[in-house]
């Protein structure tokens, strides 16, 4: 059986959230790359990189959603849930493995983002690469598990770029930080999600969280058009 959590009502505006968000994270993520490229700095190739697994996660949710919402597949029934046969087929396990590598790649992205930027790889990273499969995999049956990890990340890295932001005090990482506070709180409200109109909320919560984050970078590439590239104005964000 496979349960997701979305009204019938809802179901076109739910892939669109989850299409809207893979492509502004693909921008972020093109837009720290090309940053590295133009002054070599490892934070910045991490920050894409981060970004980059957090889209592909985007990405997967997306091509595995479609059938379940379109009828591509047995489905029985559509409401607050959505439930298939129990039998295991072809398609059941296309379901496990795309929402498996949309939690994985969330959360790895998520830890990338809070802890690499500024630190070397170090076997303890793959440690946690481990217990962030085991929760992945455990988020299947319990879903508040994924969550809960990817709102504990998110609070770390929005302490981490507060810090960052109260010493420097740059526009553009307060930007940053709004946009990770409101993907932590859009995180808390999932934890309810069982409730189809709090899943919702939590949607738009997240949608809004990716709205400010294309902001930003409307705003860092129109400052880029502004000044040289000996600037340093995006090197936060």
């Amino acid at each position: 059986m496979k349960i997701v959590f979305t009204p019938d009502w809802f179901l076109t505006s739910d892939i669109f959230i989850n299409l809207f968000s893979f492509i502004v994270l693909a921008f972020v993520c093109t837009l720290a790359f090309k940053s590295y490229r133009m002054s070599e700095k490892k934070s910045s190739l991490y920050l894409g990189l981060g970004f980059l697994l957090i889209a592909l996660a985007e990405l997967a949710t997306v091509i595995t959603k479609l059938p379940i919402y379109y009828d591509f597949s047995p489905i029985k029934d559509i409401g607050t849930a959505i439930v298939t046969n129990d039998i295991v087929s072809t398609i059941d396990i296309f379901y496990y493995i795309g929402f498996f590598f949309s939690r994985l790649f969330t959360l790895l992205g998520l830890y990338i983002l809070y802890k690499l930027p500024a630190e070397r790889i170090s076997g303890e990273f793959f440690l946690y690469i481990y217990f962030i499969t085991i929760i992945s995999i455990l988020g299947q049956p319990f879903y508040f598990i994924h969550h809960f990890t990817a709102l504990i990340l998110l609070v770390f890295i929005v302490n981490k770029y507060t810090k960052i932001y109260l010493k420097e005090r740059a526009k553009n990482t307060r930007t940053l930080v709004v946009a990770f506070v409101l993907l932590a709180i859009g995180q808390w409200v999932f934890l309810f999600s069982k409730v189809g109109a709090i899943y919702v909320l939590g949607q738009i919560i997240q949608l809004t969280g990716y709205i400010t984050l294309l902001m930003l970078i409307i705003k860092i590439i129109k400052d880029g058009k502004k000044e040289k590239p000996r600037g340093n104005h995006s090197r936060h964000a």
